[in-house]
């Protein structure tokens, strides 16, 4: 794309698709007696946030950003092209080159090939062909790792189309390239639904997702309106008392960080749910926004109400259409009834939550390149401090917590603190989400308290399979454990120990008949195409790490097999030590734990 011929036109129907999302132009342009004279241009560059809404409205209804189409979105945001060009290809599912309307994402990352992912597409033809319209392409993980081999059909045109297909075969992908109509979603049903003590789970597969009276028969909004009578400072005291940390991989005490962002002097206060679980291997997210939407907008009012927020943020990964559907739904029927608005409640406090959709950036997972992303700029994580809570979304105190994390809240204000903090270990309080796939009978999202060991975990899905030859934990940024290992108890403190992590939750079983050299090709590639690129140990260090892999695999190395494996260590000490974020600083962690532990390439 030339960004040189800015006066290339878009067709009427991206003018439609732009002028339809963004309403009427603010700017306007009126004569003078010395030329022209422009009105309006501080309110059309305040809409550089809506950047990213509007190259989904644009893409959605052509199929890909054409250079007329970027043009237009540069002149009605007043954003230079290269930078609308920087943002549109920074993300996996936007194309800047012409493709056919309906697209078959096929997902060939690790869970899905070990469900035999690489073994469907070799049955389809030639990749980003165009058949009548029709196309498929590869993609890293979809979230739909419990379903697996999976898929995403996205289909552009006046009425878009974006499903999920799960648990596919190349029969399936080819008929619905051919223009079949694909299944309804998968309906959200955990292996554990029904079963007595879950928490987290609870009302998924119980509770009717789009039924707010459902919801609220079922406890829901009880613990916003105890929230009211304790107050803000009252609820972040039983956050605090909880000892509850992240659930996202940082790990981090979840009342400190509402604490100090209560107590800015600066207005407005941000919160975000980061709902976008990008870590191959990682759908806990998924199932609870797709199961039990409602129970994410309250904990997020909750969290607003303690915390002082006054406007909240869900950044959703853009692979998730249903979960998206759900919480929309959601958030209007809150809206509705009261539970979200200018006077929540009746109680004089204000709370909006807007949806933001990610558009395939693993990278985006991390906490402050969700606020460049949500701007309108790449999403290129940025240097702290400052940290969030003083200087986050639009510089301004944020809140940042994931899903799972904020789904805890409402049994901790109903409970208290001391309460849910017995729950678990000393260390690591209350319960826990896994997400299991891989060589399990019964994979799919677990919840259990920290504690039990990975052995009783397996044991849930159907018990540890006679072949098994490691266990993946915290996906492609974790690392691998031996079957010897089974017994290690699932806690912060005890994963730490034994030098391996939990992560996001993602526990992948793995037998011998998975080829685990090509396995550790296919995340030093994912590390190596998710890099943001900005700094340069990841940037260079991903892609380094990847040929001495490949090298190796090869069996055509650089001297010895001992010199690559000393590069490879040399590589992943740079990264982790000079990297600005989670990514650089883990992308190296599985690589270099397989080595070690499992002996591959010995």
């Amino acid at each position: 794309m030339d960004l040189r011929l800015l006066n290339a036109e878009p067709t009427e129907a991206e003018r439609d698709a732009v002028d339809a999302f963004l309403g009427p132009s603010l700017q306007v342009w009126a004569a003078d007696g010395n030329g022209h004279a422009a009105h309006g241009g501080h309110a059309a560059r305040a809409q550089r946030q809506m950047l990213l809404p509007t190259l989904h409205a644009l893409h959605e209804r052509a199929g890909w950003i054409s250079p007329g189409g970027l043009s237009y979105v540069a002149r009605r945001l007043t954003v230079p092209p290269a930078d609308v060009y920087g943002v549109a290809t920074f993300y996996a599912l936007f194309s800047v080159t012409e493709r056919p309307p309906r697209v078959v994402h096929v997902c060939d990352d690790v869970a899905c090939r070990c469900a035999g992912s690489e073994e469907l597409i070799a049955q389809l033809g030639p990749e980003g062909a165009d058949e009548d319209g029709a196309t498929w392409l590869r993609s890293p993980c979809l979230g739909q790792c419990d379903r697996a081999p999976a898929a995403l059909l996205t289909e552009a045109g006046d009425t878009p189309v974006e499903r999920e297909l799960t648990a596919i075969d190349a029969d399936a992908v080819q008929a619905i390239l051919a223009g079949a109509t694909p299944p309804p979603p998968p309906s959200t049903t955990p292996p554990q639904t029904g079963q007595p003590g879950l928490r987290l789970l609870r009302r998924i597969g119980v509770v009717d997702p789009e039924s707010l009276d459902d919801y609220r028969a079922h406890g829901g909004y009880d613990a916003l309106r105890r929230a009211i009578d304790l107050g803000p400072e009252g609820v972040i005291r039983e956050v605090t008392d909880a000892n509850i940390v992240g659930r996202g991989g940082a790990a981090f005490p979840m009342g400190r960080k509402w604490g100090a962002v209560a107590t800015q002097p600066r207005r407005p206060h941000y919160l975000i749910c980061n709902a976008d679980e990008s870590e191959p291997g990682t759908f806990k997210d998924r199932v609870l926004m797709e199961g039990d939407p409602f129970a994410v907008i309250e904990s997020m009012t909750i969290a607003a109400y303690a915390t002082g927020s006054e406007h909240g943020y869900i950044y959703l990964r853009g692979e998730y259409p249903l979960a998206q559907a759900r919480l929309e739904h959601a958030i209007e029927q809150a809206r509705e009834r009261g539970f979200l608005g200018p006077d929540v409640l009746g109680h004089g406090f204000a709370f909006e939550i807007e949806m933001r959709k990610g558009a395939g950036a693993y990278i985006c997972g991390e906490e402050t390149a969700i606020f460049g992303s949500i701007e309108g700029f790449r999403g290129e994580p940025r240097n702290k401090p400052p940290f969030p809570v003083v200087a986050g979304l639009f510089r301004q105190p944020t809140v940042v917590n994931n899903v799972e994390t904020l789904v805890n809240v409402p049994a901790i204000v109903l409970e208290g603190g001391p309460a849910f903090a017995q729950i678990g270990t000393e260390r690591s309080t209350g319960p826990k989400l896994f997400c299991l796939s891989g060589a399990v009978e019964r994979p799919g999202t677990y919840e259990v308290e920290f504690g039990v060991t990975l052995r009783e975990l397996l044991e849930l899905a159907g018990g540890v399979a006679p072949n098994l030859r490691t266990v993946l934990l915290g996906g492609a940024a974790g690392s691998f454990v031996t079957p010897d290992e089974l017994d290690m108890p699932l806690t912060f403190e005890d994963a730490r120990e034994l030098g391996t992590t939990l992560g996001s939750g993602v526990v992948l079983a793995i037998d011998d008949s998975v080829d685990l050299k090509r396995l550790l090709m296919v995340i030093a590639a994912f590390m190596r195409d998710e890099s943001c690129g900005q700094c340069v140990p990841c940037r260079v260090g991903t892609v380094r790490q990847e040929e001495a892999l490949a090298r190796l695999q090869s069996g055509k190395t650089r001297g010895t097999v001992d010199d690559e494996l000393a590069l490879i260590a040399e590589i992943g000490v740079a990264m982790r030590d000079a990297s600005i974020c989670g990514l650089g600083q883990t992308a190296s962690s599985a690589v270099e734990s397989a080595i070690a532990k499992l002996g591959v390439f010995a």
